[in-house]
């Protein structure tokens, strides 16, 4: 008697690229990346890989693959190294926002993207202080002004060009590019000594008078509509913190103390991962927000669960700073504040607090 099997579709080839990348370049470095910088070399890995075109349009060189796969891309290259992970999701705001601009600067700029010819960071985090305004835009010429001061920019040294983000006197939101080098009007600081993902090479960036021109531009909106489309991007868990959770869980394995403990937290990993993926792909991105949010903080109780039971697992050696679950424990605290915003704090709060 024959036996029915369930057929399974083959993996996305950016799935299998993505594994190939963790498993030959990421993770056997992520230790020495962790202790001493992402190499040129894991960066023109990334590049080689099509991974950064993951989502861009197939006429700029890009594959405009599903949601799903690049949020699976996203899960093993943060498993394997959470540091290089985070530099090149990074590159994925720029894509997507010069995918819709039709200006100018799309067709300069979206091709080399999308084909990982360019890498690109992103300083806009400091838009979600409104109504403050970190960094000031003001119209000068037949350009734009920019002063202030970016708090967190990542890739500093790695990356070849920068999205950078103000607000107009008009209360609008503008974000254009320009090369991430130090040049007239922009500075940047040491890199920051941080407990998790020094590698990433975060600086802040003092703006005085850098001046771009308006061929730079790549989005010119008011305050109210951006913010509009950037809230339910953070309410959402990351495919980072199911990546780190689950490299954690993988340390486990062939530890007999360890089974019960590793059998339960996949189990609410899976569950979990499930969830956080149906709202994702929920066909109205502001619609339940309060689900979004309650998902995310059970993420965070799994992730820092099993980097716990890694820790533990691991004893003693768990202290050495060349100890890979030590690493993931300190990446899970990383992604614990990671894009975080005033209403994703409080959801968190208020969920350790029951």
């Amino acid at each position: 008697m024959t036996t029915a099997r369930t057929a399974f579709p083959p993996p996305h080839s950016l799935v299998v690229r993505a594994r190939r990348l963790a498993h030959e370049v990421l993770a056997p470095r992520a230790e020495e990346v962790d202790q001493e910088g992402i190499p040129a070399s894991s960066i023109e890995a990334v590049k080689r890989s099509g991974l950064l075109g993951v989502s861009a349009p197939v006429e700029y060189g890009g594959s405009a693959a599903p949601a799903a796969v690049a949020r699976e891309t996203a899960e093993i290259l943060a498993g394997a190294c959470c540091s290089t992970w985070f530099v090149q999701t990074q590159h994925h705001t720029p894509v997507a926002t010069l995918a819709t601009c039709e200006l100018p600067v799309q067709e300069r700029l979206l091709g080399p993207l999308a084909r990982g010819e360019l890498l690109s960071g992103v300083a806009y985090a400091q838009l979600r202080a409104y109504p403050r305004r970190p960094v000031r835009v003001t119209r000068e010429g037949d350009g734009w002004r920019f002063d202030g001061t970016v708090p967190w920019y990542t890739g500093w040294g790695l990356n070849d060009v920068m999205l950078l983000a103000g607000v107009t006197d008009a209360d609008e939101v503008l974000l254009a590019f320009t090369e991430a080098r130090e040049q007239p009007g922009l500075r940047p600081s040491p890199p920051m000594r941080l407990a998790a993902l020094t590698a990433a090479r975060t600086v802040s960036l003092e703006l005085d008078g850098l001046w771009l021109s308006d061929d730079s531009v790549a989005l010119r909106a008011p305050y109210s509509v951006w913010a509009a489309g950037d809230r339910p991007k953070s309410t959402n868990a990351s495919p980072a913190v199911f990546g780190v959770a689950a490299a954690a869980l993988d340390l486990l394995d062939g530890d007999p103390d360890s089974e019960e403990a590793a059998r339960a937290l996949r189990a609410r990993l899976d569950e979990v991962r499930r969830q956080a993926y149906a709202l994702a792909d929920h066909p109205v991105p502001s619609e339940r927000i309060a689900e979004r949010l309650a998902c995310r903080t059970r993420a965070y109780d799994v992730m820092r669960a099993a980097t716990t039971a890694a820790v533990v697992a691991g004893g003693g050696r768990s202290m050495d700073l060349g100890s890979r679950a030590q690493r993931l424990s300190r990446e899970g605290m990383f992604l614990l504040v990671q894009g975080q915003t005033a209403e994703v704090r409080a959801a968190h709060l208020r969920s350790l607090s029951r």
